[in-house]
């Protein structure tokens, strides 16, 4: 029994992991519309999601039967294969999420438990049957609770399309009521009716899925079912009393209060309900172990029927818990990862999209159009102007949007839409016992809300639909997957249990690697050295400082990956080659939305500052070349090795580090100067870049008469002059980039001598 109880410890131990793992996941359920909004300090909105977490996660005893006996009839099984399925599930479960949190998107912890439950049970079942002569294939059905499954699965399709329809119509009805310019002090019925609404539908979401499971549920749930009615009833008409009140009355933006109450439900539901796809299946491992060690019997043969009857769960363990979720959500980067991934694509302003355009979303958005005009033909043109005022957004909201880094994703109207209609939904399933996931409702609300907000536009719209397409089909991925790798864990358990410790050793290795790629993905997305978003500034100096920092980063890269290019064509190792540029394609792609974002740095500046927006252009057009170039060196020299030509001579090779040697010490030149901000010497860098462009002049001659000679074919030609021609070209772009600094320059030094000046008078 001694390795039982080593596993049942290791198990407990990966329960820990997965509520880390899976609070990362799900807290982009319940903080998505309080972080949109920003109606609240981020302090506020973790307190109040960790209240929430902390209460629902103690109160969740009741829900932790489904790991036990939801998806398979526990009394099949014997102790020991009991253990195989629980030891299969949770470190596919690890491993699954873990690696989703690190690509940064949401997936279904339910669904993740479920898949994987069922997955192990299925392989053990069959493995039992084709070993034992008494049961045949078609028997399987006695093992499986497969019933369960198919709802689950129809759940899945029937929410996906239910939240976003009645996400978009809810929205778009609330926006004509309120538009985008809404004074809730001035609308005091609407506001009230519309919190009415809120508050009632958030409140017995609060009594029917959150409190369910708990101790206070079974002394209410009699009377919430007989009168359901009257309970709706009388919540709403207080609720637009309150929101009257507190409008009129007291001056308070009744829409906070419905966000603030929305998420602490959210989150009250997520860890009263989906605790249980976290440390479900370790208590159940250990109540298996408890039943067995009090009745006494051998591993292989006792039968586990006791978990068909009601367990109760030990309190300590839920407090545990619940204090494990919380300090999660507080430390966290990769829950707010998977937060952001969903704010980006329901964002009514311009984000970095994150996702490409594929042919699936240009078809989508193609037929929207298509469809629109189809509209316009038949709505009278008054009636399409009327719509079209309701959703304008007052321009001091678009300048305070773009001067502001922190501006919100979406205003409180959406943020509490979003909240109403996922919390309306996710109450109507629980009442009528269908399963629901409520990653997939409050996902699919936020885009379907979002799409009716208009933040879907012709300049973002591909792009968010094949974000939300990429999605989606993680969610049914992590079915399939879930299902396959808890099959063949717990087929290579069953055969040798030892397996679970090797499989521990891997899931350990593979969050280590996640961790660290996620570190280094974190630390790279810090150095990002082109991207000028939130650059945006009053401030011109503020700006150039800025840029000039960017600029002293982007030399330090580029001096490192030209001589690490001429070194990986030296050794000709194409694998080096291949890692070289991939890090310049993540510049290069950083590059090409250099001009995309200077559209609204250049909405900002005043008619003083249109001559430095010039060179300012000129100084990000030069940038944009110098990457390009690289670019191509790069991925030439990448082809060149990869198609197998002729290495290059040794003379070659020669010629190629001493122009990369120089190449450094003029980049080290260039990078202090921008460090210490002095550009006073134009002549040093003009003779520097001179004596580079001479280098390289000469290296073309020579090149020439080996051609001449015939020591050379076609294709070495044909590179290494265009990694010549391509260099020089770089030399040029840096001679214009000091230039333009240097003019740049000024304003910055203008700046300081007036701050001194400011200072010394001050000091007089």
């Amino acid at each position: 029994m001694e390795i039982y109880q080593v596993v049942i410890a290791m198990l407990i131990l990966l329960a820990a992991i997965d509520l880390v793992v899976g609070v990362s996941n799900d807290a982009v359920n319940f903080l998505n519309s309080a972080l949109g909004s920003k109606v609240f300090s981020f302090r506020t909105i973790m307190t109040v999601a960790s209240l929430g977490i902390f209460f629902g996660a103690i109160f969740s005893s009741g829900m932790m039967e489904v790991a036990r006996k939801s998806i398979f009839h526990p009394q099949m099984f014997s102790f020991h294969e009991i253990i195989v399925i629980f030891a299969a599930v949770m470190l596919t479960d690890i491993i699954l999420l873990d690696t989703f949190n690190r690509i940064g998107l949401p997936t279904s912890t339910t669904v993740s438990i479920v898949f994987e439950l069922l997955g192990a049970a299925v392989a053990v079942s069959l493995w039992k049957i084709y070993i034992s002569p008494e049961y045949r294939l078609g028997e399987l059905g006695s093992f499986i609770n497969s019933s369960k499954a198919l709802m689950i699965i129809g759940g899945i399709l029937l929410s996906i399309v239910v939240a976003f329809t009645v996400a978009a119509v809810v929205q778009f009805i609330s926006r004509l009521v309120f538009s985008f310019q809404y004074d809730v002090h001035k609308r005091n019925v609407s506001t009230a009716v519309f919190g009415g609404i809120a508050i009632a539908s958030i409140s017995y979401f609060i009594i029917l899925k959150g409190l369910k499971g708990t101790p206070f549920y079974d002394d209410i749930k009699h009377y919430v079912k007989e009168h359901t009615r009257s309970v709706i009833y009388t919540s709403l008409i207080a609720g637009i009393l309150f929101s009257y009140v507190i409008n009129k009355y007291l001056k308070y933006n009744v829409f906070k209060i419905i966000i603030l109450i929305g998420t602490f439900s959210l989150a009250l539901a997520f860890a009263g309900n989906d605790l249980v796809n976290f440390i479900g299946v370790p208590i159940a491992a250990y109540n298996s172990f408890e039943v067995i060690h009090l009745q006494g019997g051998e591993p292989h043969t006792f039968m586990m029927s006791a978990l068909a009857a009601k367990v109760k769960t030990p309190t300590l363990f839920l407090v545990i818990a619940g204090l494990i979720m919380v300090v999660t959500l507080w430390t966290s980067k990769k829950a707010l990862r998977v937060a952001q991934t969903a704010l980006d694509l329901s964002s009514q302003g311009a984000t970095d999209e994150k996702f490409e355009a594929n042919l699936v979303s240009r078809s989508i958005v193609r037929s929207a159009i298509t469809l629109n005009k189809v509209f316009e033909t038949v709505l009278p043109e008054s009636v399409r102007r009327w719509i079209n005022s309701r959703f304008q957004i007052p321009e001091t909201t678009k300048v305070s949007k773009k001067l502001k880094k922190n501006a919100p994703d979406f205003d409180l109207v959406r943020a509490s839409v979003n909240l109403i209609v996922a919390a309306i939904l996710i109450s109507i399933a629980t009442s009528y016992k269908l399963p629901l996931s409520t990653t997939y409702v409050t996902f699919m609300v936020a885009m379907g809300s979002s799409l009716a907000d208009r933040a879907w536009g012709r300049e973002s719209a591909v792009y968010r639909i094949a974000g939300v397409i990429s999605v989606i089909a993680g969610w049914f991925a992590t079915a399939l997957i879930a299902f396959t790798v808890a099959f063949i864990f717990a087929s290579l358990i069953y055969h040798w249990f030892w397996m679970v410790f090797v499989i521990f050793a891997l899931a350990a290795f593979l969050l280590y690697k996640n961790h660290i790629s996620f570190a280094k993905e974190t630390k790279e997305k810090k150095e990002e050295i082109i991207s000028i978003t939130h650059v945006i500034s009053d401030d011109i100096k503020q700006i150039l400082t800025k840029t000039f920092a960017r600029l002293t980063s982007l030399l330090g890269r580029l001096k490192t990956e030209y001589k690490a290019i001429v070194e990986g064509v030296k050794n000709y190792d194409d694998d080096e080659l291949e890692t070289i540029n991939t890090n310049i394609k993540k510049i290069f792609d950083q590059g090409n939305k250099l001009r995309e974002q200077l559209y609204y740095l250049l909405q900002n500046i005043d008619e003083q500052q249109v001559k430095i927006a010039n060179n300012y252009i000129k100084l990000i057009n030069r940038v944009q070349d110098i990457i390009q170039s690289i670019h191509f060196i790069s991925k030439a020299s990448k082809d060149y090795v990869n198609n197998q030509h002729t290495p290059l001579s040794k003379e070659q090779i020669a010629e190629l580090e001493s122009i990369a040697g120089r190449f450094e010490s003029f980049t080290n030149m260039v990078e202090n100067a921008y460090k210490e901000n002095d550009f006073r010497s134009l002549k040093k860098f003009y003779k520097a870049t001179s004596e580079l462009e001479e280098l390289i002049d000469l290296s073309i001659e020579k090149q020439i008469s080996r051609v001449k000679e015939g020591r050379v074919d076609v294709k070495n030609n044909a590179y290494y002059m265009s990694i010549l021609n391509e260099s020089r070209d770089l030399i040029d772009s840096f001679r214009r980039i000091i230039k333009i600094s240097i003019k740049l320059n000024k304003p910055i030094k203008a700046s300081e001598k007036a701050e001194a000046l400011a200072k010394q008078n001050l000091e007089q």
